[in-house]
């Protein structure tokens, strides 16, 4: 048993950071929330409804954000953008605005294989603004991010709160967040 007896609920614009040590289940809670994995016991609801019951309904309102950046190193900036968006059902209108959310035009037609590992790490999040979805569930977003990028990152959160998504944040403390509800994660679950 990685954890039991959690419980929260969120709302349109609502954020919650998940703190703890490594191996105290914030990226198996967020695997579950993304509808990778099912609950041993309770449930996982949607507006109401059962998550389970609608996987694909579910997939398409979920940006699932982990250690893997999902770049490939033979395309460009631009292109791996272009091809991820495509994969979450968005068109290239949104290419460009995603690209400078992130600091990325002037990379854009750069081998991925060049980047950087925080380089690699803001066209992962460029995804974000690439394919609108209402609920980010972010692994350690802040990996590998400088200062700068970090708050880039922290303002795009912001943004898309207020814009009524949702944000789950698995966190060691290195990115910030307004008013958030906060879990933490302890050796045997929540704290």
């Amino acid at each position: 048993m990685v954890f039991e007896a959690v419980a929260f609920a969120l709302e349109p614009g609502d954020a919650l950071l998940l703190l703890g040590a490594n191996g105290t289940g914030k990226t198996s809670l967020l695997r579950l929330l993304a509808g990778f994995a099912r609950p041993a016991a309770g449930s996982l609801t949607w507006q109401g409804r059962e998550i389970g019951q609608e996987p694909a309904e579910h997939a398409q309102r979920v940006h699932f954000l982990g250690f893997a950046d999902g770049v490939e190193g033979l395309l460009s900036v631009r292109e791996n953008l272009a091809y991820q968006a495509a994969l979450l059902g968005a068109g290239p209108d949104r290419l460009d605005d995603a690209l400078r959310a992130f600091d990325l035009v002037e990379l854009a037609d750069r081998p991925a294989r060049k980047l950087s590992a925080g380089q690699r790490r803001r066209l992962a999040l460029a995804r974000l603004a690439a394919a609108p979805r209402p609920l980010w569930l972010l692994d350690e977003p802040g990996v590998a991010l400088d200062r700068v990028n970090r708050a880039r990152l922290e303002d795009a959160i912001e943004r898309h709160r207020e814009q009524g998504g949702v944000a789950v944040v698995a966190t060691h403390g290195d990115v910030r967040v307004r008013d958030p509800l906060v879990l933490e994660l302890g050796e045997r679950g929540p704290c």
